[in-house]
């Protein structure tokens, strides 16, 4: 199975893990599923750390660049089709992050492993 990883799932499995649900944490094993994280998370974590809203427990490229290693993470980059699919999305939540991770979780037809009840008025399928 794939699933998507969110971004705050994604700082958490990496720092703290203790605030990651057992169901999640299972869920986004690599030996469990094919973990996919959206472009959309690497750019929102670098634009926190850059602004200074953010710490993370490495420099943000070897942060980042650990993460998808250990966690054996595919980089689900940013088309048109889930960029079209984002645009089409009723007003429910306005973070442009999320929104986008929302539609291509509808367009690959997968759940997101996210703490965020926002996804779900969107019919999203939500682990945690």
């Amino acid at each position: 199975m794939k699933i998507l990883i969110d971004t705050h799932t994604l700082f958490w499995s990496v720092d703290d893990p203790a605030k990651v649900s057992a169901v999640a944490m299972a869920a986004i094993q690599p030996l469990t599923n094919d973990v996919l994280l959206s472009a959309a998370s690497i750019w929102e974590l670098a634009i926190k750390v850059g602004l200074g809203k953010m710490s993370l427990s490495l420099p943000y490229r070897q942060w980042m660049e650990k993460a998808i290693t250990d966690l054996k993470l595919m980089v689900l980059p940013v088309t048109v089709e889930y960029a079209d699919r984002q645009s089409l999305l009723p007003p429910h939540h306005k973070d442009p992050f999320d929104r986008l991770m929302i539609a291509q979780a509808l367009v690959e037809r997968i759940p997101i492993a996210s703490a965020d009840a926002v996804f779900d008025p969107y019919g999203v399928t939500r682990i945690w």
